[in-house]
């Protein structure tokens, strides 16, 4: 197999070769699927109740796990919200779409499936954060009804820019974009629809609804065993981690020491109690519409969030509470109630998913595949691997460009632009991600290569372990055309 077919592209074929035949037999019985997607911001994976948090309640979000597809293994290409939404517009990478930063907008060029589900006959309708483009809320391509604000928006009072015209608002931005939603549910229907429901909510400086503050008051969010400053935590990790702490973006100077990491916590648990009561009016409006049964239903968030995991918060870097989302998807005339995957998933997926269930052809520009084999409950073939890439930015540079891959069993980090160390680790056996097993190689003068260092000294097991995780992401980094100039760059 030539170097332009790998295993993994040749895995993915095969599987959407496989999924585009089930898709076949299914479009001819099916019309095409109403969609709701609701994306939440910053939401860490285990935010909800039924994934264990130690006092938050959703009864909500537990009721949608329920009686819908819960998927355990669910990554961003990118923990950071511009390039996630972009990515899940697109189907692509951030290497490929352009969006690296929070501030640049999206090609406008670019084929998105809002727009072609709009072409496709869908009734299409954004409401809430889009947050690509800087400070602009102007309506974008691909949909009809169009309600947002500019940047990060506020959570009290927001101004919507409504089809192109501001409109002041008063109330809790998460229940107002609830409204908005519901109103569009509601709305005379005479062709399928789709609504993205994109929430502020939970992007610091949080703030709960008026009707949540203080509800956890009495609660301690349990600090996890990496955030303690000791030098057997951070034994073997990169030195700029543990700098980090003094941060921004560190536990040690949260937000130029003026939040409290408890407060923070709470506020965090507080805020999210508006976006479960969101889910159960939206569910509710579907189930008063006579639509539950049929429509899709997928919650999700633009990345992770950590909570003093090795003495960080934010997200950004690649370790699990970062990089790893909430993913529900509820349809019971599609999704078995109760329903576990296990597969690798990854926010490229969200773009072929959509289209499918319109019965619309995916783009072959399109890098993801579609869930819809998985919903069904089939076994298709599929990926042993996601790629993740964040680069670095000048508003947050203690954070470095790495570049890494994540498999069922391990995840290595490769760092660009700094001289430390790389991060690998057997998350099955280390879950917590404490013992790099490239810990102790580092380069100790400016003459070598870090790559090298590992393959001369390590032992054979580490070595081998290296070289197949390295092999991996550059293999995924050429199937993908990171190596090559990306469209958007062309004349």
């Amino acid at each position: 197999m030539n170097g332009t077919m790998g295993r993994r592209a040749f895995m993915k074929a095969s599987a959407l070769g496989a999924a585009a035949l089930a898709s076949a037999v299914h479009a001819e019985t099916a019309k095409p699927r109403n969609i709701v997607f609701i994306l939440i911001d910053d939401m860490r994976f285990d935010s909800m109740g039924f994934m264990g948090h130690p006092f938050l309640e959703t009864p909500h979000l537990d009721s949608l796990a329920k009686n819908g597809m819960v998927f355990e293994r669910s990554y961003v290409t990118t923990a950071l919200c511009s390039p996630s939404r972009a990515t899940i517009l697109t189907g692509v990478y951030a290497h490929s779409h352009g969006v690296f930063d929070n501030s640049t907008q999206l090609d406008d060029t670019l084929a998105t499936f809002p727009r072609l589900l709009q072409g496709a006959g869908y009734r299409t309708g954004f409401i809430g954060k889009w947050h690509m483009g800087g400070e602009s809320d102007a309506p974008r391509p691909g949909f009809d009804y169009w309600s947002s604000f500019r940047g990060q928006g506020v959570y009290v009072n927001p101004t919507f820019n409504i089809n192109g015209e501001q409109q002041k608002t008063e109330g809790y931005v998460t229940d107002l974009i609830t409204d908005q939603a519901v109103d569009f549910l509601r709305a005379p229907k005479d062709k399928p629809f789709f609504l993205y429901v994109s929430h502020k909510a939970v992007h610091a400086e949080f703030r709960p609804a008026d009707r949540h503050k203080g509800c956890y008051a009495d609660k301690t969010y349990p600090h996890p065993a990496s955030m303690a400053n000791t030098d057997e935590n951070y034994r073997g990790k990169p030195t700029w981690v543990r700098e980090q702490r003094m941060s921004w973006h560190g536990v040690d100077g949260m937000y130029d020491k003026k939040v409290d990491f408890d407060q923070f916590a709470r506020d965090y648990a507080e805020t999210m109690r508006a976006v479960d009561d969101s889910v159960g009016r939206i569910v509710e409006t579907l189930r008063e519409q006579g639509l539950l049964e049929s429509t899709l239903l997928l919650f999700t968030s633009d990345n992770g969030f950590q909570f003093g995991e090795h003495g960080l918060i934010d997200k950004r870097t690649m370790y699990e509470p970062s990089i790893r989302v909430p993913l529900i998807a509820h349809c019971p005339e599609l999704v078995k109630a109760g329903a576990r995957c296990s597969e690798l998933t990854s926010t490229i997926d969200f773009a072929p998913t959509f289209l499918e269930m319109a019965n619309v052809a995916v783009p072959e520009s399109m890098q993801g595949s579609s869930l819809a084999p998985l919903l069904r409950g089939e076994k298709p073939a599929w990926r042993d691997a996601v790629l993740y890439e964040y680069f670095w930015e000048r508003s947050f540079p203690q954070t470095p460009t790495v570049l890494g891959v994540r498999t069922r069993t391990h995840k290595f980090m490769r760092y660009h632009g700094i001289w430390d160390r790389y991060e690998l680790y057997n998350i099955d056996e280390d879950p917590d991600e404490m013992n790099n097993l490239l810990g102790a190689f580092m380069v100790e003068t400016k003459g070598g290569t870090l790559d090298n260092v590992i393959r001369n000294t390590a032992p054979d097991d580490i070595k081998k372990l290296f070289n197949e995780m390295s092999q991996q992401l550059d293999r995924l980094l050429e199937e993908t055309g990171a190596n090559r100039e990306p469209s958007w760059k062309k004349e």
